[in-house]
């Protein structure tokens, strides 16, 4: 086979792993504006800059992995000032 018509699987899992980041960053964001928002959120982070910066196929959800885990950040922000603590108290 010449180079020319040999697949780039390199490149093809590359994107693929960055898809499977950004969409990881979105579940982990939702879930961390729910539980372990302290956790959670700064993953979210780092996988949805991760997945923008190795050029996913889903650069939306990336964004919206990065969006929700810095307001998991801003919740966490907002109850540590409110009451003192870290974590929910719904009584």
């Amino acid at each position: 086979m010449s180079p020319l018509t040999q697949p780039r699987t390199g490149t093809r899992t590359r994107t693929r792993d960055a898809d499977a980041m950004a969409v990881t960053g979105f579940v982990l964001g939702l879930l961390g504006l729910l539980v372990m928002n302290l956790l959670l959120g700064p993953i979210a982070v780092v996988l949805g800059a991760l997945a923008l910066h190795r050029r996913t196929t889903r650069p939306a959800r990336a964004r919206l992995a990065v969006a929700l885990g810095l307001a998991d950040v801003l919740i966490l922000v907002c109850l540590v000032t409110a009451d003192g603590t870290w974590s929910w108290s719904l009584t």
